[in-house]
């Protein structure tokens, strides 16, 4: 499997071909070529609602819509600290993240940590109000940072890229 590194001096996600048995994707080297992580960032910076998959303690999934931000390679979020998604993800930090759009869907999984630092959630409150002109005044509930470990891009068959030739999987560095 060919690899896209990033270039010298410069940190992103490495660039490959999902392995996806039985679903013809191309080898690196055929179809429209792997999609850019930059590719993969206008998706998620500009979806409206986002799904947030996380693990219930006894292993049943959950997946709720949420909205939220991405900013620096990362996606923030907030939900009430008691909810089932907070709760879940107290006991199992792992998460998926997916864009609204499955026509040119991009998938995260992440790590989240919950973060009260006055900075992070100011950071948070002025991008969510900008996008959602929603205000956030007295905000008071955590902020949920996912730092993505591997994402994906799959596309339907029609327009400027297909499936079988344009899937993408980027691994990133958590170190």
């Amino acid at each position: 499997m060919s690899e896209e590194k990033a270039p010298p001096g410069k940190r992103g996600p490495r660039a490959a071909r999902p392995h996806m048995p039985g679903y013809g994707i191309k080898p690196s080297n055929e179809g429209e070529g792997l999609l850019p992580w930059s590719w993969a960032v206008e998706r998620l910076v500009a979806s409206h609602g986002y799904w947030v998959s996380t693990v219930r303690p006894d292993g049943a999934p959950h997946c709720m819509p949420v909205w939220g931000i991405w900013i620096n390679d990362r996606f923030l979020f907030s939900t009430g600290a008691q909810s089932r998604k907070a709760r879940n993800l107290a006991n199992n930090p792992k998460c998926v993240v997916c864009t609204e759009h499955v026509t040119q869907a991009v998938i995260v999984e992440g790590i989240v940590e919950m973060s009260t630092e006055p900075s992070v959630t100011a950071e948070f409150c002025r991008a969510y109000g900008k996008k959602y002109h929603w205000g956030t005044a007295g905000f008071s509930e955590p902020v949920f940072v996912v730092r993505p470990v591997v994402a994906f891009a799959v596309t339907e068959t029609s327009g400027e890229y297909s499936f079988t030739g344009s899937a993408t999987r980027w691994t990133f560095d958590t170190t």
